[in-house]
């Protein structure tokens, strides 16, 4: 095989770019997407978030997954543990719950809602106000 050559795919094999970004590569019109998954402006939210928290030293690594009906982006303190937190994107629940969660190790939901910006919140630290004497 040449180098100018592709090297044959699996018959109905989707192209990794299409499946990342979630398009509609073989699907007909009335069909969804084969793979949900975050567009750039959710991508650029999170990832502020998480440089942030890396350079408090908080978190260390993380693993992004586009699965047929979930987008997950978990992160982890160390790269063998259990994710701390995953953030979920769930277009199945887009109108009734919201399309974005953050849920905790044991599995329990810390927020969710239809706006990520408003659920990557549960994340920003609680300043404590103090009464002072005058």
């Amino acid at each position: 095989m040449s180098d100018t050559e592709e090297s044959p795919s699996p018959r109905g094999a989707q192209p990794l770019v299409a499946a990342l970004a979630g398009e509609r590569t073989g699907a007909g019109a009335g069909q969804e997407p084969r793979v949900t998954a975050f567009d750039r402006r959710e991508l650029d939210a999170i990832l502020r978030l998480y440089g942030r928290k890396v350079a408090e030293g908080e978190w260390r690594d993380y693993a992004i997954d586009f699965l047929k009906d979930q987008a997950v982006f978990s992160i982890f303190r160390r790269t063998t543990e259990m994710p701390l937190y995953r953030i979920v994107k769930d277009l199945r629940l887009a109108r009734r719950q919201g399309a974005y969660s953050v849920i905790a190790p044991g599995g329990m939901i810390l927020k969710r809602g239809p706006d990520l910006d408003r659920v990557l919140t549960v994340f920003e630290s609680k300043r404590s106000l103090r009464l002072v004497q005058a």
